[in-house]
């Protein structure tokens, strides 16, 4: 039929490249799985079978505006010849626009997950009470969940989501971007006390963080939040910078997020490693914070201040010079020092080249001093290729 055979084409057109309809693709929402097997099934099978299908989805999920899209092209062709993905007549650009976008994201990531067992490089180490780390990748409109099993990273849940109106890396206050970086999700808000927009709760996290300060970054109030009652999902570009998840899938992000534990990665592009190659990348970024920790102990000042870049170290107001005399001052007062790091988080900083954030319990004790903290370190290579600390300061 060749109203079939174009509305196809349209529907395929908006997709990165042909569907693939993958056998290894990771948990899709209930709703977002029907609408891809809505248009599998039109490739394959006719208009009738796509046709009940998105209907049935269309009156369990009112809302899902993308849905009620392809429905009603699905009506008009068949009874005319549609010229585009989106063709109702009394539809107006923006909103066209918005729907044919989130269809290119849900379609692009179905036919396209990740692999079985992949692991983002941004995740190095989890320590053993970080149960679940979120990864937000901007460029693909996706939320990815992954649970800390015996220290290895597996994927257990993906949503999609919006972000800002005006794409990637916020930098001031109200230019409607989302942050690029690794934060900390700070509470839960429940939706008792938030507006309708906000949906069925929200997760504020802790941008801008000490990194975003140095740069001097600007801005606050970034959550993951849900939608109003009256809509479903939104295009992918739809948010003042924060990031938003339907209500249902907001609900169950609920369960896998704890305030004040769990990380959240948000970077433009996932880069993707194997298991192995994930074990590869691991073990020479763990040593760093070990070897730091060994020359620290040894009370050889020179040794410890190695590991410090002397051009870019920052804590606080104290820059290299400063910090190297007053840790030349305190290590000559001690007989001892004796430094025991737990619950290590290792995570590759997205957004900049060639750096890395440890953050950790510390427990110190010297011969004269004791002290218990949560520390965090940025680490980034220098022009011989060698990891410096560029800050040291609290988590």
């Amino acid at each position: 039929m060749k109203i079939k055979q174009k509305l196809i084409t349209l529907l395929l057109s908006i997709a990165a490249s042909p569907l693939v309809f993958a056998t290894n693709s990771y948990t899709q929402d209930h709703y977002e799985k029907n609408l891809i097997q809505t248009i599998d099934e039109l490739s394959q099978q006719g208009i009738d079978p796509a046709l009940q299908r998105i209907e049935k989805l269309v009156s369990e999920n009112p809302k899902f505006k993308l849905a009620q899209l392809v429905y009603a092209d699905l009506l008009m062709a068949k009874t005319k010849t549609i010229n585009n993905f989106g063709a109702h007549p009394k539809a107006s650009a923006k909103v066209l626009e918005g729907l044919r976008s989130e269809a290119k994201q849900r379609l692009a990531y179905f036919n396209t997950p990740p692999n079985q067992g992949a692991i983002p490089a941004s995740i190095v180490r989890l320590a053993k009470d970080t149960e679940y780390v979120i990864v937000v990748e901007l460029d693909r409109s996706r939320l990815y969940v992954f649970n800390n099993q015996q220290g290895v990273p597996k994927l257990v849940r993906d949503f999609y989501v919006s972000i800002g109106k005006k794409g990637a890396d916020k930098f001031v206050e109200g230019d409607k971007k989302t942050p690029i970086g690794v934060y900390k999700v700070t509470k839960f808000i429940s939706d008792k006390k938030l507006p309708d927009f906000y949906g069925t709760g929200a997760f504020p996290i802790d941008y801008p963080n000490r990194w975003d300060r140095r740069l001097g970054k600007t801005g606050y109030g970034i959550w993951l939040h849900g939608t109003p009652t009256d809509t479903y999902s939104r295009p992918p570009l739809a948010s003042d910078g924060c990031v938003a998840l339907s209500n249902e899938d907001f609900t169950l992000l609920r369960s896998y997020v704890k305030a004040g534990t769990s990380p959240v990665i948000i970077t433009r592009k996932v880069n993707w490693l194997s298991h192995d190659e994930w074990l590869a990348q691991q073990k020479p970024l763990a040593t760093l914070v070990q070897n730091w920790q060994h020359d620290w102990e040894s009370l050889n000042t020179t040794r410890y201040l190695s590991h410090y870049s002397e051009s870019q170290f920052r804590s606080g107001k104290k820059d290299f010079e400063s910090w190297a005399n007053n840790k030349s001052e305190i290590n000559a007062r001690k007989s001892f020092i004796n430094v025991n790091l737990t619950n290590v988080n290792i995570f590759r900083y997205p957004g900049v080249d060639n750096m890395l954030e440890f953050s950790f319990h510390q427990d110190y004790q010297s011969s004269n001093y004791r002290n218990a903290s949560k520390k965090r370190l940025y680490w980034q290579k220098d022009t011989q290729q060698q990891w410096r600390i560029i800050y040291e300061g609290p988590a």
